[in-house]
Parts: structure tokens; C-alpha cells; sequence
């Protein structure tokens, strides 16, 4: 469901209609689920990370502004709730205790369509090893194809900023591709 069909529903929503956040929630759910395992690890995060996207969409829906698009909008709650949940674990738990618990477990995909052959499994698993910095503004930029100005409206941080990552993350592709002799082009 595009934006268009979406509008008439968010209007809903947003006067409180549960049925029509319901079917926000079904149109949406998919993309957000994938989006937020594209940004943590942790299984159990990612759930609790997407119900809390989706509190904070229906508690914000008086903020939206019907002549953007919805997507943009719902991004940008994404990414500062996978940001607000870093924060959080970050006070929680040791960093030595976070890397090893990361490294540890292995990401259950659960869209086989996503990975349908092995050389984009490869690319994802490359892009996880990304820092958190990096690894958003490549999936803000290749899996949702926001442009880098978008990238930085979403992420609250200047263009240069955005351009930086952006650059370090294609080098940074380029150099583990090299040391395992890929032959793949990263523009």
C-alpha cells in the first residue's frame, strides 16, 4: 500500500481509530520489522524495538504532516528508536558483555525473498559488520533509496556528516570485498 492509499487511514488513525491503525500497522509492519534487523542483531530487540516504534507512531500521529511522505516520516521514528534502544543498552550492559552477545548470535532471517542468492548474503553480512554509524546510512540510502540530504534530515545531522559515513561505509565494502578477493563494485 502506498502513501495514497494510506492517507485516508492515517487521517482515521489519527482521531483514534484502532481498526485503521490496524491496517496501518499490517501495510507497514513488514518494512519496519525488516528495516530495525537491518539496524540490530538481537532478535528479541528487534521485536521489542518494533512494538516501540509503533507506540511511538500512534502516540505521534498528531505530529505528522500529510503533504510528506509517510514512509519518511516513519523511518525517522525508526531510527530514533534503534537509536534511544543503543542508548538504553549502552547504560545496561557492559560493552564487553554487548560485543561477545552480538558476535555470539547469529540473525534468523526471517524474508527468504530478501536473500534470494548468495552474493546478497554476503553483501548483508558485510553491511552487519558496518558500525552502527555506517551500517544505517547504508541501509537508509540502498535498501529504502533515500537521497543523502533525506539521510540526514532523518538522522538530524548535517549532509557532510551523511556524505562522510556514506563514503567511509563504500570504502570500508570495498576493502573487506578486496581482502577476500570479491569482485564487486560499490558506487
Amino acid at each position: 500500500m502506498n502513501d495514497k492509499e494510506l492517507l485516508p487511514w492515517l487521517e482515521q488513525a489519527t482521531l483514534g481509530d484502532e481498526s485503521a491503525f490496524q491496517l496501518v500497522y499490517k501495510a507497514t509492519h513488514q518494512d519496519v520489522y525488516r528495516t530495525v534487523a537491518f539496524l540490530v542483531y538481537n532478535k528479541p530487540d528487534i521485536e521489542d524495538i518494533v512494538n516501540e516504534v509503533y507506540l511511538r507512531m500512534w502516540s505521534s500521529f498528531h505530529t505528522y504532516d500529510s503533504h510528506r511522505p509517510f514512509r519518511y516520516w516513519l523511518h525517522g521514528i525508526i531510527v530514533r528508536q534503534v537509536q534511544d534502544w543503543k542508548r538504553k543498552a549502552w547504560r545496561r550492559i557492559r560493552l564487553f558483555e554487548r560485543n561477545r552477545q552480538m558476535t555470539r548470535e547469529q540473525f534468523d532471517w526471517t524474508d527468504k525473498a530478501v536473500l534470494h542468492s548468495e552474493m546478497q548474503h554476503d553483501l548483508f553480512d558485510r553491511v552487519r559488520q558496518l558500525s552502527y554509524k555506517l551500517r544505517v546510512v547504508v541501509i537508509l540510502r540502498y535498501y529504502h533509496d533515500y537521497a543523502l540530504e533525506e539521510i540526514a534530515d532523518i538522522l538530524q545531522i548535517p549532509v557532510g556528516t551523511v556524505k562522510s559515513r556514506h563514503h567511509l561505509a563504500l570504502k570500508e565494502l570495498r576493502k573487506q570485498f578486496q581482502m577476500t578477493g570479491g569482485d564487486v563494485y560499490v558506487n
